[in-house]
């Protein structure tokens, strides 16, 4: 018998049907036989070059070729270790190095261009799932460090700062992927017939889940390299997915495109994660496409997602909930705690603590960063980071009313607020801004329109005008690059 369930799970998928179709990926479909294929070419190189549940580290990209490495990796019970390749070359470099991993997996040209020929490891590139993997292999490699039971030590967003790693187990992804008691799911009959679409990066922890979630329940599923807009849609078109995630980013692309509704005709719910959404957005989407917006809570270090909105719970609710992220699921526990650790009484704000259902049930409260209140019928709201409260002159300023009120300018594609010091205030709001394309808007209109909706206190002290905010893997706008950017500039608008 496996060793753990969502191996086993995922040994069984791969043998259900093995002619049908995977993946679809840039107009070309996969079977399953395809992708086992090379998830067990993978797992037999893990094992005779990494010995024992080895940390194996990947250059992810968004390919079929990477999904397989990801299933061999789970086969094997090794460790994947993520890397992201679009961090840039120097910084990409330094982080192998210090990870002193025995196996790093990549495409050719990742490879040649990130991994040190001098490095002690064995480098194995893969290109596609017809073509087996070629191996470089060190005549004497390192012996790492092992994770028994770890599966995949996951880069946060690295919205605040440098991106960091979590370590999700196996029983936290089986989890997540097959429900509270794993041990007892059955895998399907036969595969789904309905074509999901993944256009999350692998590399965070969302593209993660949702390949982990089509692949166990035996669903098809298209791949994107990214989330592209007439792609997606093209794909919307043709497979009527029932349900599609969009980032908030995403789906204000999709909402302020000229998308209509029979172009969405298939779709009953869009789920949205990985950073605020504000309600006037997920309402325009509703009422422009007839489509419920379904938010939810979630974080690396959870494994996945731990409060969301459920259909039933929307049609109810929604009207007197709106701006909620929906109630607990996965078995979490929610809870809100005042600056002593203690907690405080529904519709009280304060502190957020999670239990996640992924983790141990006898695991102690996880304390986040995040400001929150939850209502006597257990909605959630999550009210800004407490750790990026702006102080300015003794008051307090949250990004995100900032971020939520600029964006609510009908030219504001999207915006990214962060604090800059000051000699006289301590600290002062400053925001950078992506317009629509087809908007002439300047910044002393955005400012003046700022003026009839927040507090004087509030209104930046520069607004920057990009073509493009800088963002992370999750589609989250990268604060550090915001910072930088406002760290060498002065001047502009505001109060």
């Amino acid at each position: 018998m496996m060793a753990n369930p969502l191996t086993r799970r995922i040994t069984e998928v791969l043998a259900l049907a093995p002619q049908s179709r995977a993946i679809e990926f840039e107009g070309d479909w996969s079977t399953w036989a395809e992708v086992g294929d090379q998830a067990r070419r993978i797992a037999t190189v893990v094992a005779q070059h990494g010995g024992s549940h080895p940390q194996v580290g990947v250059l992810l990209r968004n390919t079929p070729a990477h999904v397989a490495t990801f299933l061999g990796l789970i086969l094997a019970e090794a460790t994947l270790v993520v890397i992201n390749p679009a961090r840039g070359d120097d910084r990409t470099r330094d982080d192998i190095a210090a990870l002193g991993l025995p196996i790093v997996i990549g495409t050719a040209d990742d490879l040649a261009a990130l991994v040190r020929t001098s490095d002690s490891m064995t480098a194995v590139t893969v290109s596609t799932l017809t073509e087996p993997p070629r191996l470089s292999p060190c005549p004497t490699p390192i012996s790492a460090d092992t994770r028994p039971g770890v599966a995949v030590r996951m880069l946060t967003s690295g919205t605040t700062g440098p991106p960091k790693r979590i370590d999700l187990t196996y029983d936290m992804l089986a989890r997540s992927a097959l429900g509270a008691n794993p041990e007892a799911a059955t895998a399907p009959a036969e595969p789904r017939r309905g074509v999901a679409i993944v256009n999350a990066p692998l590399v965070h922890i969302g593209g993660v889940y949702r390949v982990l979630q089509c692949v166990t329940e035996a669903r098809p599923f298209v791949l994107l390299p990214r989330f592209e807009l007439q792609r997606w849609a093209q794909m919307v078109r043709e497979h009527r997915p029932k349900a599609v995630s969009l980032v908030p980013a995403a789906l204000r692309m999709v909402l302020h495109s000229d998308l209509t509704r029979d172009d969405l005709a298939g779709v009953r719910a869009v789920t949205s994660g990985t950073a605020p959404l504000s309600a006037e957005d997920a309402d325009a989407f509703t009422d422009k496409f007839g489509i419920p917006v379904l938010t939810s809570y979630a974080a690396t270090e959870f494994g996945g997602g731990v409060a969301g909105w459920s259909l039933a719970d929307h049609t109810r609710y929604w009207h007197d909930k709106r701006g909620s992220v929906g109630r607990a699921t996965l078995g979490a526990k929610l809870r809100v705690i005042d600056d002593d650790g203690n907690p405080v009484d529904p519709g009280v704000p304060g502190l957020l603590e999670v239990k996640p259902g992924q983790l141990d049930p006898d695991a102690g409260w996880i304390r986040t960063t995040d400001l929150a209140r939850i209502d006597e019928d257990g909605f959630l709201w999550i009210l800004g980071r407490a750790d990026q409260a702006i102080v300015r002159g003794g008051f307090k300023v949250m990004p995100d009313d900032v971020r939520l009120a600029l964006e609510a300018h009908p030219a504001v594609a999207g915006a990214a607020v962060v604090g800059r010091p000051d000699e006289r205030l301590g600290e002062t709001p400053v925001a950078m801004v992506e317009l629509r394309t087809e908007s002439n808007t300047d910044t002393d209109e955005i400012a003046d329109f700022l003026r009839t909706r927040l507090a004087r206190y509030e209104v930046p002290t520069e607004i920057a005008i990009v073509d493009t905010i800088p963002r992370t893997p999750s589609g989250k706008a990268d604060l550090g690059a915001v910072r930088a950017h406002f760290a060498a500039s002065r001047g502009g608008h505001g109060g």
